[in-house]
Formats: structure tokens, C-alpha cells, sequence
């Protein structure tokens, strides 16, 4: 079983050290890799959002069918697993066959998130 938690936590290491992230603005617990951005180009509930193929450190809220932009979609709100900030949501089930490439996305309000770029100082 130990072998099994290092394997988990050096896979975890490597997947993000090092990498650009999307932090949540609340608590800088890492939400999203950079590289899981899919498009800017979405609207949220409080302003822009992005959509994601990945998240992470989030709990998935009640299913409920919602009316955006692009018709009714079923959605879940998800929260920040550090603080409990509502962050966007997560497409379970899109309206028609147009919509279906959100299905199991995440949309992230940009208001909500913090980009690290990880950068290193040359000091270090």
C-alpha cells in the first residue's frame, strides 16, 4: 500500500511541478493545467470563462438542468475543494449534437482563478 501512495504522489509531482496552473483565487489550491484549456471564448456566470478537457481539487455539486447560452444544458456547479469558492461547472449532458463536445468539460470563471505561469528565478 505505501508503494502504491509514493507512486501516486511522484505521478501527482511530476503531472503538475514545474507546470503552468490555474489557481483558485481564494485559496491558491491548483485547480487546472494550463495545457487542459480547451477555449477563452465562454461565458460564465459572473463574466468570462474557460472551458476545460481537466480539473482538479474540485467537488462536483447537484445535477440541474440550466439554461445558457447555447440552450439547456445538465449541468453541476463545482466548488473549490479548499475553500468551498464556487468556481463554474461541470457539463454532464449538453442539448443537442452541436453541444456534445462540452460533455464532461469543466467551464472555470476566470474571475475565480489565479494563472501561475511557473516561472523560475535565475537565483534559485
Amino acid at each position: 500500500m505505501a508503494q502504491t501512495k509514493t507512486d501516486a504522489k511522484a505521478q501527482v509531482i511530476a503531472t503538475y511541478d514545474g507546470h503552468p496552473t490555474f489557481q483558485c483565487s481564494t485559496c491558491a489550491a491548483t485547480i487546472a493545467l494550463q495545457d487542459e484549456l480547451i477555449s477563452k471564448s465562454f461565458a460564465g456566470r459572473d463574466g468570462r470563462g474557460y472551458l476545460m478537457h481537466s480539473a482538479t481539487n474540485l467537488k462536483m455539486g447537484k445535477k440541474e438542468d440550466r439554461s445558457l447560452l447555447t440552450g439547456t444544458h445538465t449541468v453541476s456547479d463545482v466548488f473549490c475543494l479548499g475553500c468551498n469558492e464556487r468556481m463554474g461547472w461541470y457539463y454532464v449532458k449538453a442539448p443537442d449534437n452541436t453541444q456534445k463536445y462540452k460533455e464532461g468539460k469543466y467551464l472555470l470563471e476566470r474571475e475565480r482563478l489565479i494563472k501561475d505561469n511557473a516561472w523560475k528565478l535565475d537565483d534559485e
